[in-house]
């Protein structure tokens, strides 16, 4: 079976305002660019649940290559985001319902899904806080956007 670790983080400024996220996917077991893919973006007039919610469903989207039964580790910064995804009516369901359903179908769609918080002084934390930075920056002077991070910089993820 398949095995895969991803990392996702975000970051809004204000809460709503300026929005970004970001995902790195590892293959677990493979060496090499193969190995790895990620995506950032940013959003205007966002929410904090909204961007994380964002990476949670961009992330899961990019295991559309791989079989449903492969195994996941989704390591997130969001201190919130393992207890709004188990609670059917929390604070994110409420707030963003639209992107709420989306992440909640992207759950779903992958039975063996184990989520572990990570730490945000973690240096893999810290590389995807830098590129939701830059998807935040990016999104005041471009509005919505999402693009592939350049494999150079992935090769620099230190998870």
């Amino acid at each position: 079976m398949a095995a895969v670790t991803l990392w996702i983080a975000s970051l809004c400024r204000p809460d709503p305002g300026y929005g970004g996220w970001a995902f790195v996917r590892r293959l677990d077991g493979v060496t090499g660019a193969a190995a790895l893919k990620g995506a950032a973006g940013g959003e205007r007039r966002a929410s904090g649940a909204r961007m994380s919610l964002a990476a949670l469903t961009e992330a899961l989207e990019s295991l559309s290559d791989l079989p449903a039964d492969a195994s996941v580790t989704l390591r997130f910064v969001d201190p919130d985001l393992a207890g709004q995804l188990v609670a059917a009516d929390g604070d994110y369901a409420t707030a963003e319902p639209e992107v709420w359903a989306a992440a909640r179908a992207a759950v779903a769609a992958r039975p063996v899904l184990d989520l572990v918080p990570a730490a945000p002084a973690d240096p893999a934390s810290g590389f995807l806080l830098a590129w939701a930075e830059f998807g935040l920056d990016t999104s005041k002077s471009r509005g919505s956007f999402k693009a592939a991070l350049p494999k150079p910089n992935l090769m620099k993820f230190p998870g």
